[in-house]
């Protein structure tokens, strides 16, 4: 049987996925068999795995940082909101439709079993499972029959290291009043805690932890500092959303990035990100659009909605006018069907009815119940103009959509692909498509090659008259490798680990 260490937070947003990948990331260095564990998952950050199924997106950045390839036994609940009331539900990696808050509340007993069973797989494979919780524990109204916080660690008898938030404010009473509204036996197992994104002097604060200590009965574990590392995030909170991105030495681009209110799977942009030459920033008003050199329209969970969201607001027609200028603009999966003529919603898959899209592409999408979840990798096609960068270039990412997107005339296709996972493992097919200075492809991960990240900058810079030849990218995967051990080092020096591995031993219990 696995050890275990459980991470809990005092609210969402405390860092809970990040410190969890940093002690997979500790745990792997010193010669552990470690994996990442979340029973239940809100998010619209995912990932297809060699399974073709899946999962959240901050396990398998865990999954990462401990070495080992994502399973979908990490997260065998995903939940992808679609309204402030309603979620589409993923279950061991496939989508079994939409569910109210109150109506998946109603049912969540029955997931139970579906979570031990996939914690029972990780649980033969690895010495140390880090499991981490959601939200709060300290959630009062949701607390009965609780399969992700104190209820998970019952079932599988986990230590737990409670985290709290200082750098937005009241660190103390966020930790003491979770304690105080913890059952006896959830305190119990509260065998730590630890503080998060620190800022000053530790000195000023150290008066303040013997305090917290005395009144809690729990000790103090570490201090962590406040640090910025390039490691994928969840997404509504993410902090990069609000980073002023200004024009700095080198940068020759302007890149900028629709912000959807239901944005999927950002992390697409962050290879573009690390690229010197390329000015990425999100954009969410008409009034922030500027004069960019480029537009994406990121993946959307319901396109419809988010398409209406910029007709409404201005900014679907500064797009037209960017794309009128012969500028670049790129889609990708929700973003690639926004572009298109026409979304046929027949089965009410998001809202119902047909909705005119953005007429950048000759293309029809109509929605379906099935949804398609694969990984995929390819070639792109000969090329010309201002997408000839691309031409030939490789690419490795992954699908997963709910529509069917079609020619309504002849249109180049962007992509050769080679489907890897599923039912339909080893089947080429065509993806994407591109008209003059408008491509888009349901491809996620599109750009995590460096010579398809290369050619994008490539693309933007072409079409401005300047030398593309000079951009250097760095190897992606040897930079996340990096992030990762940079971020061990950062939590290993912040926490006592001793004790943590105390913990993780059951010591004390």
């Amino acid at each position: 049987m696995a050890k275990t260490i459980m991470i809990q937070g005092t609210m969402s947003n405390v860092g809970k996925s990040i410190l969890a990948g940093g002690l997979c990331r500790i745990l792997a260095q010193d010669g552990c068999r470690v994996a990442p564990f979340k029973s239940q998952n809100m998010a619209l950050n995912s990932f297809i795995t060699r399974e073709g199924l899946e999962i959240g997106r901050a396990q398998v950045m865990q999954a990462e940082a401990a070495g080992i390839e994502p399973q979908v036994c990490m997260n065998p609940i995903l939940l992808k909101p679609t309204s402030d009331t309603g979620s589409q539900v993923v279950l061991n990696g496939r989508a079994q439709g939409m569910l109210s808050a109150a109506e998946y509340y109603r049912r969540k007993k029955e997931y139970i079993p579906h979570i031990m069973e996939a914690y029972g797989s990780l649980d033969r494979q690895y010495d140390i499972i880090v499991i981490e919780g959601a939200g709060s524990p300290a959630e009062i109204n949701l607390n009965q029959d609780d399969i992700v916080n104190m209820g998970l660690a019952e079932m599988v008898d986990a230590p737990v290291l409670l985290v709290g938030d200082i750098d937005r404010g009241g660190v103390f009473a966020q930790i003491v009043g979770t304690l105080e509204l913890l059952k006896d036996w959830e305190r119990r197992r509260v065998k730590g805690i630890l503080i998060n994104k620190f800022r000053g002097d530790l000195t000023i604060l150290k008066p303040g932890l013997a305090m917290l200590e005395e009144r809690t009965g729990v000790p103090v574990l570490g201090v962590v500092p406040w640090f910025q590392l390039d490691i994928d995030e969840e997404d509504s909170l993410s902090e990069r959303f609000h980073r002023r991105t200004e024009y700095t030495e080198g940068v020759l681009a302007d890149v900028a990035v629709i912000r959807f209110p239901r944005i999927s799977n950002f992390t697409d942009f962050m290879p573009l990100e690390g690229i010197r030459e390329l000015r990425v920033r999100y954009v969410d008003s008409a009034e922030d659009f500027g004069d960019p050199d480029a537009v994406v329209l990121p993946g959307s969970k319901n396109t419809m909605k988010d398409l209406l969201w910029m007709r409404q607001n201005g900014l679907e027609g500064k797009i037209l006018r960017h794309a009128a200028a012969k500028k670049l603009v790129f889609g990708i999966c929700g973003g690639f069907q926004m572009m298109g003529e026409e979304i046929i919603d027949e089965n009410e898959v998001e809202q119902g009815g047909h909705l005119q899209g953005m007429r950048l592409l000759p293309l029809r999408t109509i929605f379906e119940m099935e949804k398609t979840r694969t990984r995929v990798s390819g070639i792109f096609g000969c090329l010309e103009g201002i997408s000839g960068p691309f031409s030939g270039v490789p690419v490795e990412g992954y699908e997963m959509h709910m529509g069917v997107t079609e020619a309504l005339e002849s249109v180049d296709a962007f992509l050769t692909l080679t489907v890897e996972a599923g039912d339909e493992a080893g089947r080429q097919k065509m993806d994407g498509a591109v008209r003059d200075n408008c491509m888009g492809s349901y491809v996620h991960g599109i750009f995590d090659t460096s010579q398809s990240a290369k050619a994008f900058a490539a693309a933007v810079l072409r079409q401005k008259g300047l030398d593309w030849n000079t951009v250097q990218i760095p190897d992606r995967k040897a930079y996340k490798e990096s992030q990762y051990d940079q971020l061990a080092d950062i939590v290993r020096k912040s926490l006592d680990m001793e004790r943590v591995y105390q913990m993780i031993n059951g010591e004390g219990k």
